[in-house]
């Protein structure tokens, strides 16, 4: 019998833009959704109002809409607080949240004081000691009361489908707190409402999670939900192994884009990095759907090279056809130009450079003025065409005695005032005669 197509969620926070650690879990759901026949959904957690702002909503919606992860299904948390009032009314009736009163430093004492015993940091469940008259005590002192789920002290194992078979022993754990002191459910709650109430059957996320997950199954079960089936894969690190830089927002999917980064070379590089399988430059999303295997991701740290996703950014460009790139750019392109330069395009923006330097006016950089005005007068007549680069600096060559970089350097920077670029010979026809002319002997042209 046919297993049914999985449902999955990718659920940001809007209190910051999305960086590589976020986005590849979206990239990952994504892509299991896709090839399994599943569905995809966005959910917004914005329960933290303080920080949460429409303006990074709409930064994600517009990262994943660049990246082509279109979703199926969404939601907002901020639209849910009934559901999860709900929830908490069900587990208070069940007997499973309980009233603590610690403060932040009371808390912190305590897990000093069992660390220096030699004892794990659990909590050690003082509010379910407490009388009516302690609570109301604390209360009429102006405590108020944060809300703990009361875990079964039962062994947890699960099937993760990254790090395979999990086993935790819920005694080792402190009882999760589920509602803060203001009254606000935390994401303990909320992500498993959701999950529950949504139908997610894969929940696909960071290894940072795993932690959560044996208080997150109880917390299912004691909702009555099924329990969605959960993959763990490693988190990203620098190439060096150092943890993920943010700084300068550099590994934002914004800084990206603005780098001029293609969509599709961060959506092939995040479907393979983690795993054994070589990275490819997927053109297209079906391609990247048909290559992608979860399994094949390991519990080793994903080393990130911002030199490979450039790389693969290069090689999606050179495969693009003038159509495509024009398209892209929304302006037309010479396919004479295009075929010329796109081999040597980092980025497709810059294709513009060269548009600019075989038909706009170019300050050449001369370096040795005689010699330049000299190759101008060898130049041949006529409009040059491919085989006239070669003729030309055959004959500069047996003249000049230059050969090699002492021939082609000063050429090329009196014609295109570039280093380095496409081959001349395919740009000398484009910026024709008497362009070529003038900028040779040291004319804007």
């Amino acid at each position: 019998m046919q297993p049914p197509a999985p449902r999955v969620r990718f659920a940001p926070s809007p209190t910051g833009e999305l960086h590589l650690g976020n986005i590849k879990a979206a990239v990952i759901n994504w892509l299991f959704a896709r090839a399994h026949g599943g569905q995809f959904v966005l959910r917004i957690d914005d329960t933290d109002t303080e920080r949460s702002t429409a303006a990074f909503e709409a930064g994600i919606l517009g990262d994943l809409e660049w990246l082509g992860l279109h979703w199926d299904d969404f939601a907002r948390q901020s639209e849910r607080n009934a559901r999860y009032d709900a929830a908490v009314q069900h587990l208070r009736d069940a007997g499973r949240l309980y009233a603590c009163y610690e403060t932040p430093d009371e808390l912190n004492r305590k897990r000093g004081l069992q660390r220096a015993a030699g004892r794990p940091p659990v909590y050690d469940r003082a509010g379910l000691k407490l009388t009516d008259a302690e609570r109301a005590a604390l209360e009429a002192g102006g405590r108020r009361p944060h809300w703990r789920f009361l875990l079964n002290q039962t062994r947890v194992v699960w099937d993760d489908l990254v790090r395979g078979t999990q086993d935790v022993d819920a005694a080792s754990l402190s009882d999760p707190v589920l509602i803060r002191e203001d009254g606000r459910p935390l994401y303990t709650i909320t992500s498993v409402v959701d999950d529950g109430e949504m139908a997610i059957s894969h929940v696909i996320r960071g290894e940072d999670h795993v932690a959560n997950s044996a208080a997150q199954i109880q917390l299912f079960e004691a909702l009555g939900h099924a329990v969605p089936t959960f993959g763990h894969f490693a988190l990203i690190v620098e190439a060096d192994g150092a943890p993920l830089s943010k700084r300068d927002g550099s590994r934002t999917v914004q800084a990206l884009r603005e780098q001029g980064i293609e969509p599709m070379a961060l959506v092939s590089l995040l479907s393979r990095l983690g795993t054994a399988q070589p990275v490819e430059a997927f053109a297209t999303h079906d391609a990247a759907v048909a290559g992608f295997d979860l399994a094949t991701f390991g519990r080793a740290a994903a080393r990130f090279d911002e030199r490979e996703l450039q790389k693969l950014s290069a090689t999606l460009v050179h495969g693009l056809s003038v159509e495509q790139a024009a398209e892209r750019l929304g302006a037309p392109i010479d396919p004479a130009l295009w075929e010329a330069v796109r081999g040597n395009l980092e980025q497709l923006r810059d294709v513009a450079i060269w548009q600019d330097i075989v038909s706009k006016p170019v300050e050449p950089v001369i370096e040795d003025a005689a010699f330049t005005r000299r190759a101008a007068e060898l130049l041949p007549e006529g409009e040059p065409d491919p085989e006239t680069w070669g003729i030309w600096t055959k004959a500069v060559r047996a003249e000049s005695g230059r050969k090699g970089r002492d021939l082609f350097r000063p050429l090329r920077l009196a014609l295109t005032a570039q280093e380095h670029g496409p081959e001349m010979k395919a740009l000398l026809p484009l910026i024709g005669r008497t362009r070529a002319l003038g900028r040779l002997r040291g004319e804007t042209a």
